[in-house]
């Protein structure tokens, strides 16, 4: 009876499942490229046949881990040392793809052996090596993503490289990357005489106790582990996990409210046909298995087709996803993780309308005569028949300017989020009283610029520049507390760093100190004087300041020197600001720099934040996201519109036998949809103040307050009004293609 029901109403069903199904694609999609960057991890370091790793401690990512590659010469000498390898990891971007993986080995590195080379000839050939450029190896997935053979070009961030060879490793994240010399892997990334890590081989896997002593004693500073222990430290696969769950969770919960929607509908619809069940002995216990059965159904057959989409989804975007390592094929945990999803959005979905279908007492089930909501009807004072039509349906309503709230109040939430941190990046740039921010030219992400000093010496020497200041961006893991800590790095007489107000202790002054924000002193309880760990080095808090803006609030700063070690940069800033001799002769500046200096990009302090590559990739995000969520709540709304259409075909057929024509029958149901639109933008406002109450009261998260502007609430008004159109359209056609006289006899 469970599959009848649904079949009779395939409508509802497709469009209930449908709903669903996108938030488990989500999940597959999303959850394939972080589990294959964990997986990633785990096959390049066990299958590198090292037994030992040495690498600077509580970084976010190996692609963020920076050690002296002069250390390798010592590990070497040792006598429990059989080989030694270092290894530099980082991401650029390449042609289409924002985040491209590349791996740096030396010549000598006895891990190189376990790269295949399929086709061409190895970077460390002679033969490449007397010709000239610039030249390295692609992965077998890598080469036919980006449709790459032997012989051909590809661009890496702003350089141009040959590609030698294709090889195959059995690892698709190191399949889906490049490999360059170590050298040229350091220039490419700003990291000279750096390394990621050193992978280590011992003489006897029995001398491990006796190394380890030995290497903690020489370089108390550097993390020295396992293979094991070190891949289960990467934190990248954790944070894109979570982003997952958000993000996903947000598509199942607005699909989930879609369904219970449809049915609590079903229930109202069919409540002459439960009526007639419990008359002819159905218990209240048996009614509830009916309905909570189709729910459980309706959830699983939209699990089962979201596993479709989601495996789709990997086959139509392999040219992003295989870059993280994700394979097109399904993940059992991921499988098991949705399905259990969906099952309880099943119960949960379903529970209150088998609830209310079990209450249901026989007499009055049968005396229910459908198409007008049963009951006693309610009026507004106030409205014409669309708000009355509404406020009659109190449930659906509810429902309905839930979904719609829940979509668009997430959309408002992540927008005010990114909007408050551009805002307070361009806070920055004006606050230092600068004309001109200069960065890396052609960077994947903003942490990743490099800007070698030397460039600073010569924008100093142009007559229009008044004061050049560089400064380090970076963050790093904290061990006492699992969170991440915003670094920057400032010379102490930098003409910038006066911005800092000092509320408690004194100015920065020398190496191995660090100056706290208010907000990070707070959470982490420190004072001045105290000391705090950073990447296994010790500094200790010379002051406490305020910035007024809120993440660098929860930061540090210390020196310029000591950012460049902890990023592995030596004489590299992240970035320059330039103040002028002639503010206004800042436009032209910028012009004069970006032609003459190809290596960075300038731009107008309060026009530098809007050219970051961040932004541009977080506006690329924002679009996916609300597409995805416009997608999920408009399939809500359709839902629950059809549903009051066919709840009020009798209704319908008394209009048109009164007169109404088609065009005003369109225009009521229209007029409802966008109604319930326009209710759900205004409970979407409240949902996003919700989220971002929620978000402050968690460690440090004032320091990441939304900014709701007159745009953002004009876009989510638009967003809630789409999806009540969207929603609208279909239904509203539908009733207009009644008959009258068929229309009075629905039951």
């Amino acid at each position: 009876m469970v599959f009848k029901n649904l079949l009779r109403r395939k409508g509802r069903t497709i469009l209930s499942v449908i709903g669903i199904s996108i938030g488990v694609a989500a999940i597959i999609g999303l959850g394939a490229m972080a589990q294959g960057l964990e997986a990633g991890y785990s096959a390049m370091l066990s299958g590198s046949k090292a037994d030992l790793i040495l690498s600077q401690p509580n970084s976010f990512d190996i692609s963020y881990s920076a050690v002296d590659e002069a250390i390798g010469e010592e590990l070497t000498v040792m006598p429990e040392v059989e080989a030694v390898s270092g290894m530099l990891q980082g991401f650029v971007d390449t042609e289409g793809v924002p985040f491209f993986f590349v791996f740096g080995y030396p010549e000598d590195s006895f891990i190189l052996g376990r790269f295949q080379i399929t086709a061409g000839q190895s970077i460390f050939s002679k033969e490449v090596h007397r010709t000239h450029g610039k030249s390295l190896l692609l992965g077998a997935s890598a080469a036919e993503t980006l449709k790459k053979s032997v012989g051909d070009s590809i661009r890496l961030g702003a350089s141009v490289y040959k590609v030698t060879g294709i090889f195959e490793s059995g690892d698709a994240f190191e399949d889906s990357g490049a490999i360059l010399t170590l050298s040229e892997a350091q220039t490419l990334l700003g990291k000279p005489r750096q390394v990621s890590l050193f992978y280590i081989q011992l003489e006897d896997p029995a001398l491990r106790e006796r190394i380890t002593k030995r290497v903690e004693r020489l370089f108390p500073d550097l993390d020295f582990s396992g293979t094991d222990d070190f891949a289960d430290k990467q934190q990248m696969s954790d944070y894109l996990y979570g982003y997952v769950w958000v993000l996903a969770g947000l598509a199942i919960i607005i699909g989930g409210v879609g369904m219970m929607n449809s049915q609590l509908m079903s229930v109202y619809e069919r409540t002459r046909e439960i009526g007639v069940l419990r008359a002819i002995g159905w218990s209240s216990g048996r009614v509830l298995l009916l309905i909570l059965g189709e729910s459980l159904l309706v959830c699983l057959t939209g699990g089962l087709l979201g596993l479709l989409l989601g495996w789709l989804s990997l086959v139509a975007f392999s040219s992003v996803t295989s870059i993280f390592g994700a394979t097109q094929e399904l993940q059992a945990g991921l499988v098991v993780a949705s399905l259990v999803v969906v099952l309880i959005l099943g119960l949960v979905g379903g529970l209150y309308p088998a609830w209310r279908a079990s209450r249901l007492q026989p007499a009055e089930a049968l005396r229910y005569e459908g198409g007008s909501g049963g009951g006693n009807v309610r009026r507004l004072p106030v409205g014409g028949m669309a708000v009355q039509s509404l406020w009659q349906r109190t449930t659906r309503t509810i429902l309905t300017v839930s979904a719609i709230g829940i979509t668009v109040g997430a959309i408002m939430a992540l927008e005010g989020i990114i909007r408050g941190f551009a805002d307070s990046m361009t806070e920055m740039a004006i606050g230092s009283d600068v004309e001109i921010m200069i960065r890396q030219e052609d960077i994947a992400d903003t942490s990743l610029s490099a800007i070698d000093e030397r460039i600073g010496d010569k924008l100093a020497a142009m007559p229009e520049v008044q004061n050049v200041s560089g400064s380090v961006f970076n963050f790093v893991m904290l061990p006492e507390s699992s969170s991440f800590l915003i670094l920057q790095g400032y010379a102490p007489n930098e003409y910038t760093i006066n911005r800092f107000v000092i509320i408690e202790g004194e100015p920065l002054k020398s190496n191995h100190q660090i100056l706290i924000g208010r907000t990070a002193a707070e959470a982490l309880h420190k004072d001045v004087g105290d000391t705090i760990e950073l990447a296994g080095s010790r500094f200790r808090v010379a002051g406490i300041y305020e910035s007024g803006i809120g993440w660098e609030e929860m930061g540090g700063i210390i020196t310029l020197r000591d950012a460049q070690v902890l990023a592995g940069r030596p004489h590299k800033v992240s970035f320059y600001a330039l103040k002028l001799q002639d503010p206004q002769l800042a436009p032209q500046l910028v012009e004069k720099i970006n032609r003459e200096m190809p290596d960075v990009h300038a731009a107008l302090s309060g026009e530098f934040v809007d050219e970051l590559p961040d932004m541009e990739n977080t506006g690329d995000l924002m679009a996916g996201i609300s597409m995805l969520a416009i997608i999920v709540g408009g399939v809500g709304v359709l839902n629950t519109m059809l549903m009051a259409v066919y709840e009020r075909t009798r209704e319908i057929g008394v209009l048109r036998a009164l007169g109404w024509r088609r065009r005003a029958i369109l225009g009521l149901i229209l007029k409802e949809a966008l109604i319930l639109g326009l209710l759900g933008g205004a409970a979407g406002i409240g949902v996003a103040y919700g989220l971002a109450l929620a978000a402050s009261s968690v460690p440090m998260g004032e320091s990441f307050a939304p900014v709701f502007t007159i745009d953002i609430f004009a876009r989510a008004i638009g967003v809630a009004l789409l999806l009540g159109l969207i929603g609208g359209l279909y239904p509203a056609y539908r009733a207009t293609r009644m008959q009258p006289v068929e229309a009075l006899r629905y039951e």
